[in-house]
C-alpha cells in the first residue's frame, strides 16, 4: 500500500488506519527465525528452513497464522500444509494428463515414505513443492510417529477424493464440472473438510486441545467447507479463464446458463449475480457450525489460527456478495480491514459478533427481486440468532482485577430481556435481604435478646394495630402533638428574648 493509498484509507476508514498503526507498533509475532525458537521451529536445519520458505511462497496469509501456533505444533502444521500444497498442485495442474495425474493422486501418501522422490512435470506456479519434495519428505520423517500417521491418512483421503473427481473428465470436457450440491459438498470435503479433520487430530495429539476435539468431524468439516466455498466463490473469474469449474451446475443452470464460461459474459451480469447470490447462501449454511467449533477451543494460539481465516471468509463473502467485480477479476478485502479483524478475532464472543455484523451487511445488500431473498434472510438470521443466544448483546463484559472479567446487564438497553433480568436480579436481592433479616432475628430470639411471642400474642398485637388503622389517629393524640410543637416554639422564642434583654439591656 502506497503513501497515497494510506492517506485515502485514513480519510475514508479512520478506524482501519488506527488498527494498522496499532498493529505495526504493538502486535507481537512469533519469530520462527529467532535462535530462541529453534528448539521447536528447527529453522536452523536446512531442510526445515526450506519448508518454512515453501510455506511463505505458497501462502503468505497462512504462513503468519501457522507460525503463531505454540511450540512444535507450528512446525507440524507447516509440514502438513506444504504436503497438501504439493498434492493440490498436482490436482490443479491442467497440463498433467489423467494417465499420470490419477495414479499419482491416489498414491501420493506413499511418496511421504520415499526418500528422494520428486516430480518435475508440473507447470503450476507452486511447482517448487513438487520439484523439491525431498526436503518436505525428510522433515515429515522427522515428525513424531503419531503426527506422521495423521498427515499420511489425510493425504490419502484427499488424494483419493481428488482423483475420483478428476476421473469424471472426458476428452470433450477436459475439466470435470460439479453437477449437484451434494457433489459440491463432497468435493469441498475432500479438498478442505478432511484438512479440518486433520488439524483437529493434530491439535488433540499435540496436547494443545482436549482429546475430544479430534472426534468433532461434522464441525471440523464445516470449518473447512466455509473457507473453501468462500475461495471458490471469490475466484470465479480466474477459474473460468483457466478452464476450471467448481460452481455446481445445480446452481448456475437455474439462471439459464449452459456453461460456466457464460457466467462472466457482461451481457448476462444480472443472471450471474443471482447465481452468485445462491453461492453465498450455500456457503453461509456452514457459518454456525464454524462458530460452534471455535467455542470448543481452549488454546489461544490455536483459536487465533482457526478464527482469523474464518473472519476473513465471512468478510470476503460480504465484500463479494452481489458485487459484479468478481465476474471481472479478483476482489479482496482492504488491508486495514484485514488488520482490524485480526486484532478483534481473539475470543469466541467477538468472533460471533463479527459474523453477526457481516451477516447483517449481507442481508442489507439482498435485493427485493433476488430469487433467494427469503432463504438469504433466514441464513443471515440464523447467524444473528446464534450470536445473540450464546452471547447476549445486553450483557456487558469488562476487565476485572487479576486479569479476569466481570459481567453486568446494560441498564440502558432497549432489549426486553434486560428489563426482565434486572427485575429478576432485584427480586433476588430483596429475597436475600429478607432471608438475612429473618436469620438475624432468629439469632436474637435464640440468644434471648428478644422474647419469643406465642402465636396468640402475635395475633392479638396484629389485631390491635389493625383496629388503630381502621379508627385513624385519635384526636387527643393529634392535639397533643400540635400543643407540644407550639409549646416548643414559645419556649425557644422566650429564650431568645431573655438572651437579648440580658446581654443587650440598652
Amino acid at each position: 500500500m502506497g503513501a497515497l493509498d494510506t492517506i485515502i484509507t485514513g480519510v475514508r476508514h479512520p478506524l482501519e488506519l488506527r488498527a494498522m498503526v496499532n498493529f505495526a507498533i504493538w502486535q507481537d509475532f512469533r519469530n520462527i527465525k529467532d535462535e530462541s525458537e529453534w528448539p521447536t521451529t528447527f529453522y536452523n536445519r536446512e531442510t526445515m528452513k526450506k519448508c518454512w520458505e515453501y510455506l511463505d511462497l505458497t501462502s503468505r496469509s497462512f504462513a503468519r497464522v501457522i507460525a503463531g501456533l505454540e511450540g512444535d505444533l507450528a512446525r507440524t502444521v507447516c509440514i502438513f500444509y506444504v504436503v497438501l500444497r504439493a498434492l493440490d498442485t498436482v490436482e490443479d495442474d491442467m497440463t498433467i494428463p489423467n494417465s499420470t495425474k490419477l495414479p499419482l493422486l491416489r498414491a501420493f501418501h506413499e511418496k511421504l515414505y520415499e526418500p528422494g522422490w520428486t516430480f518435475h512435470e508440473s507447470h503450476e506456479k507452486d511447482k517448487i513443492v513438487l520439484e523439491e519434495f525431498t526436503n518436505i519428505q525428510h522433515e515429515f520423517s522427522e515428525l513424531e510417529p503419531e503426527y506422521q500417521e495423521i498427515i499420511a491418512d489425510i493425504t490419502k483421503k484427499m488424494g483419493k477424493g481428488m482423483a475420483d473427481f478428476a476421473a469424471l473428465s472426458t476428452p470433450e470436457q477436459p475439466v470435470a464440472e460439479v453437477d449437484t450440491i451434494e457433489d459440491y459438498d463432497l468435493y469441498c470435503h475432500y479438498v478442505a473438510g478432511v484438512v479440518g479433520e486433520g488439524l483437529s487430530r493434530l491439535f488433540a495429539a499435540s496436547g494443545k486441545e482436549r482429546d475430544f476435539i479430534k472426534d468433532q468431524l461434522t464441525l471440523s468439516n464445516s470449518m473447512g467447507l466455509l473457507l473453501q466455498k468462500t475461495n471458490i466463490f471469490r475466484d470465479i473469474h480466474e477459474d473460468v479463464l483457466e478452464g476450471r469449474g467448481f460452481w455446481p451446475r445445480a446452481i448456475w443452470s437455474k439462471y439459464g446458463f449452459n456453461s460456466m464460461k457464460e457466467l462472466i459474459d457482461p451481457q448476462r451480469e444480472k443472471q450471474a449475480l443471482w447465481a452468485s447470490s445462491e453461492m453465498v447462501l450455500d456457503a453461509l449454511r456452514h457459518a454456525t457450525d464454524a462458530l460452534d467449533y471455535m467455542t470448543l477451543l481452549k488454546c489461544q494460539s490455536v483459536f487465533n489460527f482457526v478464527a482469523i481465516p474464518a473472519v476473513m471468509a465471512i468478510a470476503t463473502l460480504e465484500r463479494t456478495f452481489m458485487n459484479p467485480k468478481i465476474l471481472k477479476g479478483n476482489v479482496k478485502i482492504r488491508k486495514g480491514e484485514t488488520v482490524r479483524l485480526i486484532l478483534r478475532a481473539t475470543n469466541p464472543r467477538d468472533v460471533a459478533y463479527i459474523f453477526r455484523d457481516y451477516s447483517r451487511k449481507i442481508h442489507a445488500k439482498v435485493q427485493k427481486d433476488d430469487p433467494n431473498l427469503l432463504k438469504l434472510s433466514i441464513a443471515c438470521a440464523k447467524i444473528d440468532q446464534w450470536a445473540e443466544h450464546h452471547y447476549p448483546s445486553f450483557i456487558n463484559i469488562s476487565k476485572a482485577g487479576g486479569g479476569g472479567a466481570s459481567t453486568a446487564i446494560d441498564q440502558y438497553s432497549n432489549d426486553a430481556r434486560a428489563a426482565l433480568f434486572l427485575r429478576i436480579a432485584k427480586e433476588a436481592q430483596e429475597r436475600a435481604a429478607k432471608e438475612k433479616s429473618e436469620r438475624f432475628m432468629a439469632d436474637l430470639v435464640a440468644r434471648g435478646v428478644i422474647k419469643q411471642r406465642s402465636p396468640e400474642e402475635e395475633a392479638e398485637i396484629k389485631k390491635k394495630y389493625e383496629e388503630m388503622e381502621k379508627r385513624g389517629a385519635p384526636i387527643l393524640m393529634i392535639a397533643g402533638v400540635i400543643f407540644g410543637v407550639l409549646a416548643l416554639m414559645l419556649a425557644m422564642g422566650g429564650g431568645v428574648v431573655y438572651a437579648i434583654l440580658k446581654f443587650y439591656p440598652d
